[in-house]
């Protein structure tokens, strides 16, 4: 077994290490990589078969800002 997996869970050791790589690298593609890491997050409730109108529960922010 791993000696990190004793500390912490599998999404918080990838967290760690994917910030670790964006802080090593060069400005212009550290910028381009914290942009695609931006992500907004939805819900969709379904009843009786039917989706409902799908909700977002953290908006997606503007990427070109």
């Amino acid at each position: 077994m791993s000696a990190w997996r004793e500390f912490m869970s599998w999404n918080k050791y990838t967290q760690i290490a994917s910030r670790a790589v964006r802080t090593a690298l060069a400005e212009s593609e550290r910028v381009a990589a914290e942009k695609r890491a931006v992500v907004g997050a939805k819900y969709q409730k379904w009843e009786n078969g039917q989706p409902s109108e799908s909700e977002y529960i953290q908006p997606q922010t503007n990427k070109d800002a």
